[in-house]
C-alpha cells in the first residue's frame, strides 16, 4: 500500500458500557499502525471517539436516574482517559454530541433530503431496542432480532427513509473493481452476498415520542436522526466536512478499522450515503474479529468481559499491548486468557527480549567497562546477522501493508533469538579470556541487533522499546531509512536499570474438567449407528496403539463460510481453508455456535477421515469440539494463529 498518507480510524464506541478488552484492542491496533506508518516515512491523522445517541443510551440513562447527557460525559471520560493508559496516541477524539459533529449531521441531511434521496412513508415492521433498527419477517429467528436474539415489537409508524436501494449495483460494482477495499478479502466476499440478495430502503428517523436522545432531522423537528447515520458521519465531521482544510488534506487517505459486527453498517450504509453525498469512498475498510473467552464471544451477561485496565494494572500496558497484537490475527477470532498472555511474556519478553539485553549488558559491564565495544571486521557469522537485520527491515513494512501484524511481531522475535543463537555459537563470555577484541565484536553485534529490533518493535510496545534504546546509549530512530547497521557508537555508556520484563508466575486455575470426546456430525438417517463400547474393568479396551493414533491426520484450519443445514438446528456447513485446498464440512455446532460467529476462527480438523452425507450434505472431515459444564459446545483451536492446514501433533 504506497502512499504518504494515511487517515486511520478506530469505530467510535458506544456508551452503554465501560471499556473492554474488544474496544482496547482495536484502538491499540490502530495505535500501532499509526506509529508503524510514521515509521516508514508517512504522515498519519488518527481518529477514535464515541458514539453517544440512541434508544440504548437513553434507556441506560433512565435505569440510573440521571440525564443522556450525565451518563455519556461519565462514561466518554472513561474512554478518553482509558487510552493514554495504554499508550495510545491519538490525534482527535470525536464525541457525537459536539456541536462540530452535529451541524455536520444536520448538513449532510439536508443535502440528502434536497437531492430527493430521502422521503417518508409509513411503515410497519419488527423493532428491536437492542439493535435500534427493524427487521423483516424473513430476517427474524425463532420471532426473535436474529443478531442479539432478544424481543422484538411489531411496530407502525411513519419515518424517513434513505434510498439506498439506488446505490447497491454501483457499490457491488466498487467492491468488485477494488479487491483490497473491504479486508480480509472474504469478508468483501460476505457484502457482495448481502447486495446479491437485493438493498432496501433504510429507515434513517426515529419519532421525537418514542425517541428524544438524538440529532433532530432539519428538515422535520418531530423526529431525531437513526443512531447508525448519526454514528457514521463521524469520520468527516471530525475533518470539518463540507469545506474544511483537514477534510481535503485527509479524507482521500481513510482507513477505516472496525469490528465484524458492524461490517455491514459501514460497508453498506455508510458507502451509500458517501455515494448520495458526492463523497468519495475511503481507501478500505478492515473488518477484525472478537476476542472471545474459552471459545465463546465476551458478554456481560455470561460474565466473561476482560477489563484492560485490571491487565495493564497488573502487567503493563507494553505487555498487554504485545499480547493483544501478537496473538491476534487481524480478521480472524482470538481467545483471551490471562495465561495466554502470561506465557507470551515470560517466553517472548522475559526469555528471548529481556534475557538478551540483560545477557549481553552484563557481559559489558563486566568485561568492557559497561560501554559498547568496537564493532571490529566481524566473520561469517556477524555478516549472517547483518544480512537478516537487512532482510527485516524489508520484511516489517511489507507484513504491515498486508495487516499481519502479528507475523511482522514474530519475525522480529526471531531475529532476536537468532541474536540469541549467535551468543551461544561465538560464546563471548570464554572467548574474552583469551581474544577480548573477538568478544568484543560478538557482543557489538548483539547490542546492534537489539537496537535493530527495538526499532521495529516500538509501535507494539513504545516505552518499554525507548527504554530498551536508551539502556544501549542510543537514540531512538524516527524513521526506518535511518536505520542503518553500525549506528551504535563504541564507547557509549549502557544503562542497563531494572529487567525490562520480569517473568511472570501463572495465574491459578480451576480445577479441570474431564472433557468429553469430539462432536461428530450426526449419523445419515438410515445409516449404520456406532456401537457402543462393551465395558472393561481395566480400560485395556480403550487403549490404542501409537501406530493406530499416528494413521489420523489432525489439521488447522480457517472457517471462510458458515450457514446451517437445512432441516437441523444443529448442523452448520462450512467452507474451510486447508492452506492447499478447501473443504466443506458438516459440523453439529449449531446450537452453540451462530454462523456469523464461526466464520474467520482458526478450528483443529480430522483431515483424513472418510466423506459421507449428512442431511444429504457431503462433509470431508471432523471440526473437534469439546462439551462445556453449561452444555454449550467448546472448539478445540490452536492457542495462537498458525498457517491453514499446520499439521497438529
Amino acid at each position: 500500500m504506497s502512499s504518504d498518507r494515511f487517515y486511520y480510524t478506530t469505530p467510535i464506541y458506544y456508551l452503554n458500557a465501560k471499556p473492554h478488552i474488544g474496544h482496547a484492542y482495536c484502538t491499540v491496533l490502530v495505535d500501532a499502525l499509526t506509529r508503524f506508518r510514521r515509521l516508514f516515512g508517512a504522515e498519519v491523522h488518527f481518529l477514535t471517539g464515541t458514539d453517544e445517541h440512541g434508544q440504548k443510551v437513553q434507556k441506560s440513562a433512565d435505569a440510573r436516574g440521571v440525564t443522556p447527557k450525565q451518563h455519556v460525559d461519565e462514561l466518554a471520560a472513561e474512554f478518553r482517559d482509558l487510552w493514554p493508559e495504554l499508550h495510545i496516541a491519538y490525534d482527535d477524539f470525536i464525541r457525537t454530541t459536539e456541536p462540530r459533529h452535529m451541524a455536520a449531521v444536520q448538513e449532510a441531511l439536508t443535502r440528502l433530503f434536497e437531492r430527493g434521496d430521502i422521503y417518508a412513508q409509513d411503515y410497519e415492521g419488527w423493532y428491536s431496542t437492542s439493535e435500534e433498527r427493524f427487521f423483516t419477517e424473513d430476517e427474524l429467528v425463532d420471532g426473535k432480532d436474529p443478531i442479539s436474539g432478544l424481543e422484538v415489537q411489531r411496530i407502525k409508524e411513519r419515518n424517513y427513509f434513505f434510498k439506498m436501494s439506488k446505490y447497491g449495483e454501483r457499490l457491488r460494482q466498487h467492491i468488485v473493481d477494488n479487491p483490497g477495499f473491504i479486508r480480509p478479502a472474504y469478508r468483501g466476499n460476505e457484502v457482495l452476498g448481502f447486495l446479491d440478495k437485493g438493498l432496501q430502503d433504510l429507515c434513517i428517523s426515529r419519532p421525537k415520542e418514542r425517541l428524544s436522545w438524538g440529532i433532530p432531522l432539519p428538515f422535520d423537528p418531530e423526529y431525531v436522526t437513526y443512531v447508525w447515520v448519526d454514528a457514521l458521519t463521524n469520520y468527516v465531521s471530525a475533518l470539518g466536512w463540507p469545506d474544511g482544510e483537514a477534510f481535503a488534506r485527509w479524507w482521500p487517505h481513510a482507513h477505516h478499522v472496525i469490528g465484524k459486527d458492524i461490517l455491514t453498517t459501514h460497508s453498506v450504509y455508510w458507502t451509500t450515503m458517501l455515494m448520495a453525498l458526492d463523497v468519495p469512498l475511503p481507501q478500505s475498510i478492515v473488518a477484525t474479529g472478537w476476542w472471545l473467552s474459552q471459545d465463546r464471544k465476551m458478554s456481560k451477561s455470561l460474565g466473561n468481559v476482560v477489563s484492560p485496565l485490571g491487565m495493564r494494572d497488573v502487567y503493563g500496558p507494553d505487555v498487554l499491548r504485545y499480547f493483544l497484537l501478537r496473538d491476534m490475527v487481524v480478521g480472524l477470532d482470538g481467545n483471551f486468557s490471562e495465561e495466554a498472555l502470561v506465557k507470551r511474556n515470560n517466553s517472548d519478553l522475559a526469555n528471548d527480549l529481556g534475557n538478551l539485553q540483560r545477557r549481553a549488558g552484563g557481559l559489558v559491564e563486566k568485561w568492557f567497562e559497561g560501554r559498547v565495544p568496537e564493532r571490529g571486521q566481524g566473520g561469517e557469522l556477524e555478516a549472517a546477522i547483518v544480512a537478516a537485520a537487512d532482510e527485516l527491515r524489508e520484511k516489517v513494512p511489507a507484513l504491515v501493508d498486508d495487516l499481519q501484524i502479528h507475523a511482522a511481531i514474530e519475525e522480529t522475535l526471531q531475529f532476536v533469538r537468532r541474536l540469541n543463537k549467535y551468543v551461544t555459537d561465538t560464546e563471548p563470555f570464554k572467548v574474552v579470556k583469551t581474544d577480548k577484541e573477538a568478544a568484543g565484536r560478538s557482543l557489538y553485534t548483539v547490542l546492534e541487533g537489539l537496537r535493530h529490533a527495538a526499532c521495529l518493535l516500538a509501535p507494539v510496545m513504545p516505552e518499554k522499546m525507548a527504554t530498551l534504546t536508551a539502556s544501549l546509549g542510543a537514540s531512538p530512530t524516527g524513521l526506518l531509512a535511518d536505520l542503518r547497521w553500525g549506528g551504535l557508537e563504541p564507547g557509549t555508556k549502557l544503562e542497563l536499570g531494572e529487567p525490562l520484563f520480569p517473568r511472570r508466575d501463572l495465574p491459578e486455575a480451576p480445577p479441570a474438567e474431564v472433557a468429553p470426546a469430539p462432536v461428530a456430525p450426526p449419523a445419515p438417517k438410515g445409516g449404520a449407528k456406532a456401537k457402543a463400547a462393551e465395558p472393561a474393568g481395566d480400560g485395556a479396551s480403550d487403549v490404542i496403539s501409537f501406530d493406530d493414533f499416528a494413521k489420523v491426520k489432525l489439521r488447522a484450519a480457517t472457517v471462510l463460510e458458515a450457514e446451517r443445514v437445512a432441516g437441523s438446528d444443529k448442523l452448520l456447513r462450512l467452507q474451510v481453508d486447508l492452506g492447499d485446498e478447501k473443504r466443506q464440512i458438516v459440523a453439529g455446532i449449531g446450537k452453540t455456535w451462530e454462523p456469523e460467529a464461526i466464520v474467520g476462527r482458526q478450528v483443529v480438523i480430522v483431515a483424513n477421515l472418510a466423506p459421507r452425507k449428512v442431511f444429504k450434505v457431503e462433509s470431508q472431515g471432523m471440526v473437534l469440539a469439546v462439551e462445556t459444564p453449561d452444555g454449550g459446545l467448546a472448539l478445540v483451536t490452536p492457542s495462537a494463529a498458525v498457517a491453514p492446514g499446520t499439521e497438529v501433533r
